[in-house]
């Protein structure tokens, strides 16, 4: 047991699709055998599973995923919650915080297809399936003439659809693939450089009620700590950018001299690019906005060296005229 702390028994609040149960039993496993705690899995459905039939950008965003597990936390019915943390709201209603990011599984993008091995080799006019704005863009800045279809549903769900023949290829986290052992559906990876991944995109979080400074003493010792400095840059991005899933954003830092550790400075390099939405709407082979793409390294060593990484890269958007694309014609509701 964890005496430091007092903690014997935690309840980890959980969706209940394979992926998000398989996220929950691997942090339950590392609860058992690093802190020699007693956990039991409290499996809840959120809006965001119930709604299919629209995209995230239409019915409230990524927070609907987290909401019921959130309340969970609130009532006391649960002592934490396990997200994926690219499904993660960049700020978290008050009274509750991020105890802990864990290492970061492949943040890449995956292309699967039953007929075709890459993006390259997708006929012109092929049906791609993602319901992702940034998905959406940087597939049309690669293949302008691509027909972009909405894809919800759980993972089984999405690959379901794409076998039905609904689609020709789609879009997913190769992370969850791999999770569910599922890497042999990836036809190819997408290098970063050509499709950017989004902010924490392969990265589990931690939340937990912000007065629970018990589990966060806890719970910071399972904390992989460049995994947590790479996606607070890319985070913080986000969050200067007004970030949500109606905005068509990347976010993606890479080490360039190794993995950084408090105190020992590393170079950082944080990429980021913004597509305007109006490109949603853009019928194939329509000439389109140019991405707005950023690149910047800073040596980090610590998060607030981290957040001003991301606050400089976010600048940088801005002075490239992101904000203008996303809002000239269709000005946001004052």
């Amino acid at each position: 047991m964890n005496e430091k702390v007092g903690i014997k028994k935690v309840v980890i609040a959980t969706r209940e699709s394979r992926l998000a149960l398989w996220q929950a039993e691997h942090v339950k496993a590392l609860l058992e055998s690093r802190l020699g705690w007693q956990v039991e899995l409290l499996g809840m459905t959120t809006l965001g599973d119930q709604i299919l039939d629209r995209s995230l950008s239409k019915v409230g965003g990524k927070g609907l995923f987290v909401k019921e597990l959130e309340v969970a936390l609130t009532d006391g019915r649960a002592d934490l919650a396990v997200h994926s943390l690219k499904d993660v709201p960049m700020d978290l209603p008050e009274g509750f915080a991020l105890a802990c990011v864990l290492e970061r599984e492949d943040p890449r993008d995956a292309f699967v297809s039953n007929q075709f091995a890459s993006l390259a080799d997708l006929p012109q006019g092929a049906v791609v399936g993602t319901s992702s704005l940034r998905r959406l863009v940087l597939l049309k800045a690669l293949r302008p003439d691509l027909k972009i279809e909405p894809l919800r549903g759980n993972l089984d769900t999405r690959l379901r659809k794409l076998d039905e023949g609904q689609y020709q290829a789609i879009v997913l986290a190769a992370a969850g693939l791999k999770r569910l052992g599922l890497e042999a559906r990836i036809r190819n990876a997408f290098a970063p450089t050509e499709m950017l991944p989004a902010a924490g995109q392969g990265a589990l979080g931690i939340e937990v009620r912000a007065d629970r400074a018990d589990l966060m003493e806890a719970l910071a010792t399972l904390a992989h700590l460049p995994t947590w400095l790479a996606v607070t840059a890319e985070r913080t991005v986000s969050r200067a950018m007004g970030g949500s899933c109606s905005m068509p954003l990347a976010a993606f830092t890479a080490f360039t001299q190794g993995p950084a550790t408090l105190g020992s400075g590393h170079a950082m390099q944080l990429n980021a690019a913004w597509g305007d939405p109006a490109t949603a709407e853009a019928p194939s082979g329509v000439a389109l906005a140019p991405l707005v793409q950023v690149q910047q390294t800073a040596v980090v060593r610590s998060f607030a060296e981290a957040e001003a990484l991301g606050e400089a890269v976010a600048a940088q958007l801005r002075a490239g005229g992101a904000v203008w694309a996303v809002w000239a014609g269709n000005p946001p509701a004052v």
